[in-house]
Protein backbone atom coordinates (compact mmCIF):
# COMPACT_ATOMS: atom_id res chain seq x y z
CA UNK A 1 0.00 0.00 0.00
CA UNK A 2 2.83 2.20 0.84
CA UNK A 3 3.93 2.13 -2.62
CA UNK A 4 0.86 3.01 -4.63
CA UNK A 5 0.13 5.84 -1.80
CA UNK A 6 3.99 6.89 -2.83
CA UNK A 7 3.53 6.88 -6.52
CA UNK A 8 1.63 10.27 -7.99
CA UNK A 9 -1.30 8.10 -8.88
CA UNK A 10 -2.46 8.58 -13.22
CA UNK A 11 -5.92 8.93 -12.63
CA UNK A 12 -7.93 11.91 -11.25
CA UNK A 13 -10.56 9.59 -9.46
CA UNK A 14 -7.93 8.49 -7.16
CA UNK A 15 -6.28 11.80 -6.94
CA UNK A 16 -9.92 13.13 -5.82
CA UNK A 17 -10.29 9.74 -3.87
CA UNK A 18 -6.53 10.07 -1.98
CA UNK A 19 -7.66 13.77 -0.93
CA UNK A 20 -11.17 12.93 0.62
CA UNK A 21 -9.57 10.04 2.15
CA UNK A 22 -6.43 12.57 3.99
CA UNK A 23 -9.21 15.18 4.90
CA UNK A 24 -11.55 13.01 6.42
CA UNK A 25 -8.56 11.17 8.28
CA UNK A 26 -7.44 14.71 9.81
CA UNK A 27 -10.74 15.91 10.26
CA UNK A 28 -11.70 12.96 12.07
CA UNK A 29 -8.33 12.99 14.19
CA UNK A 30 -9.61 16.71 15.53
CA UNK A 31 -12.90 15.86 16.48
CA UNK A 32 -11.79 12.90 17.79
CA UNK A 33 -9.34 15.41 19.83
CA UNK A 34 -12.97 17.14 21.22
CA UNK A 35 -13.85 14.84 23.28
CA UNK A 36 -10.63 13.96 25.51
CA UNK A 37 -10.62 14.99 28.66
CA UNK A 38 -7.51 18.06 27.93
CA UNK A 39 -9.52 19.14 25.47
CA UNK A 40 -12.74 19.31 26.23
CA UNK A 41 -14.47 22.60 27.69
CA UNK A 42 -18.27 23.15 29.04
CA UNK A 43 -19.39 24.33 25.86
CA UNK A 44 -18.45 21.37 23.89
CA UNK A 45 -21.41 19.63 22.30
CA UNK A 46 -20.68 16.09 22.35
CA UNK A 47 -23.78 15.31 20.72
CA UNK A 48 -22.62 17.60 17.28
CA UNK A 49 -19.21 16.11 17.93
CA UNK A 50 -20.65 12.18 17.62
CA UNK A 51 -22.05 13.63 14.56
CA UNK A 52 -18.75 14.92 13.11
CA UNK A 53 -17.44 11.47 13.78
CA UNK A 54 -19.50 9.89 12.02
CA UNK A 55 -19.35 11.22 9.19
CA UNK A 56 -15.91 11.34 8.93
CA UNK A 57 -15.60 7.66 9.34
CA UNK A 58 -18.31 7.95 6.39
CA UNK A 59 -16.18 9.75 4.04
CA UNK A 60 -13.31 7.90 5.07
CA UNK A 61 -15.38 4.45 4.35
CA UNK A 62 -16.53 5.77 0.86
CA UNK A 63 -13.05 7.10 -0.49
CA UNK A 64 -12.16 3.73 0.70
CA UNK A 65 -13.90 1.85 -1.38
CA UNK A 66 -13.57 4.45 -4.17
CA UNK A 67 -10.28 3.37 -4.34
CA UNK A 68 -10.79 -0.28 -4.13
CA UNK A 69 -13.10 0.04 -7.28
CA UNK A 70 -10.86 1.96 -8.92
CA UNK A 71 -7.49 -0.02 -8.52
CA UNK A 72 -9.79 -3.00 -9.50
CA UNK A 73 -11.01 -1.95 -12.36
CA UNK A 74 -7.39 -0.54 -13.75
CA UNK A 75 -5.95 -4.30 -12.62
CA UNK A 76 -8.21 -5.88 -14.60
CA UNK A 77 -8.06 -4.01 -17.81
Amino acid sequence: ASTFLSQKPKSELVRTSLRLLTSSAYRLQSECKKTLPVETCPTTDIQLVTQQVIQCAYDIAKAAKQLVTITTKENNN
